[in-house]
């Protein structure tokens, strides 16, 4: 019997992009996607060439329309250092795509692993996922530092509309040293917490948000300040009646609570913190190719989601010599269901909601029955163990999905 295509009534965005995940971002619309789905998507090509081309602007509108849709999936892009800008012959070094959208959306991002259970975790103890939300703006990433030459004394300045300050910092007396200035902003910290305590309310999870405020009192502070703030003002009566908490810890009792816990919470970090305890948790789980990132404005209405991972280069350079790959697509599938199933929500779409935990399910299921790629071959065999017989190339894989959805359809 012929499936009956699900109408979605609005549009979503579509971010296309480079290298090996482009090659499978086609297979996964025209095999788990389309044939399903009656969709109508509003495309930008975010390929580095096509970036170069319209000098960054077709990045600019890709954001623009996902702020007007409220829904954009992503495929893996390249961030051009001096090699790519070589290799591409570009106009000049282009900005993270990433760093583009985030701006213009004001999203924070939300990292979470997929667990196979047949795929072995380095933290054992780990049965739920954790997902972690990076404030990824100011900190350390728009800090000014300089190296300082002799003795000299060192100040912090605010020349205010309301206030001044002068600070003296420290008084150095020998061969000089380094200093660092850095900042965030209320509106900024603000966005962070309502993004943080939408994700958690939605997942019905427990939020926790980790600091230094012991060390950086009146910085860190003001995180803790304004998110026990916004908690109370939104948030507490609704978190209560889910039978969720929010608390504040510190990052060192965090860390070690993360390791004995089995997960199943949100963990808001700062921009540093968020930006190692990603990768940490990354690994902890197993494989950054089993790991969604999604992007999520304050108001939650908003978000666009990708894979965690790059666009995999080694093995588009084998794809290029018409080598056999074997690249691991399941993060980049859970772009799309994740994408979709926002769609769902705000569309109050059943059926659609309905497919994309299906979508979910059968890449799961898949692994779990023995197909997999490499990557997770090696994970479960061990590199000196591993034959071809354990694994699926790229395209087989995606086939096998697509057989195991149809058979949950």
């Amino acid at each position: 019997m012929a499936f009956e295509k699900i109408k979605v009534a609005n549009p979503i965005v579509e971010m296309d992009g480079d290298e090996m995940t482009r090659v499978f971002w086609q297979s996964i619309k025209d095999k788990l996607i389309f044939p399903f789905l009656d969709l109508d998507i509003k495309y930008y090509d975010l390929g580095v060439l096509h970036r170069d081309a319209t000098d960054d602007k077709v990045t600019v509108e890709a954001a623009e329309a996902t702020l007007k849709y409220n829904v954009a999936i992503k495929c893996a892009t390249i961030t051009p250092d001096e090699a790519r800008v070589k290799e591409f012959n570009l106009k000049q070094m282009w900005k993270s795509p990433n760093g583009t959208i985030r701006n213009i959306i004001n999203g924070t991002v939300f990292r979470e692993p997929i667990i196979c259970k047949n795929v072995p975790r380095l933290v054992p103890g780990w049965t739920k996922p954790i997902c972690i939300g990076r404030h990824a703006f100011g900190d350390q990433y728009r800090a000014t530092d300089a190296v300082l030459k002799g003795p000299g004394k060192l100040k912090l300045v605010f020349e205010g509309k309301d206030e001044q300050i002068d600070l003296e910092v420290f008084n150095f007396t020998g061969a000089g040293g380094v200093a660092l200035s850095m900042y965030n902003t209320d509106e900024s910290i603000r966005a962070f917490a309502e993004a943080s305590m939408t994700t958690a309310y939605e997942k019905k999870w427990p939020l926790y948000l980790s600091t230094k405020n012991t060390i950086l009192k009146k910085y860190d502070g003001r995180f803790k300040d304004i998110f026990q703030e916004v908690y109370e003002a939104v948030w507490k009566s609704k978190f209560e009646a889910a039978g969720i908490w929010y608390e504040h810890r510190l990052i060192d009792d965090m860390v070690a609570y993360a390791l004995k816990s089995e997960g199943g919470y949100v963990w808001a970090c700062k921009n540093y913190d968020g930006d190692v305890q990603s990768d940490f948790l990354a690994q902890g789980f197993g494989s950054l190719g089993l790991m969604t990132s999604v992007l999520v404005c304050p108001d939650g209405k908003t978000i666009e989601a990708e894979a965690a991972h790059g666009t995999v280069t080694r093995h588009f350079r084998v794809h290029q010599k018409g080598g056999e790959t074997s690249t691991n697509s399941i993060a980049s599938i859970f772009a799309w269901t994740r994408g979709l199933a926002h769609r769902a929500k705000l569309d109050d779409n059943a059926r659609l909601l309905d497919f994309a935990l299906k979508l979910e399910a059968a890449c799961v299921g898949t692994v779990e029955s023995g197909k997999m790629t490499k990557d997770l071959a090696l994970l479960i065999h061990g590199s000196s163990n591993v034959t071809r017989s354990h694994y699926l190339n790229t395209e087989e894989f995606i086939d096998a999905v697509a057989e195991e959805l149809r058979s949950r359809l």
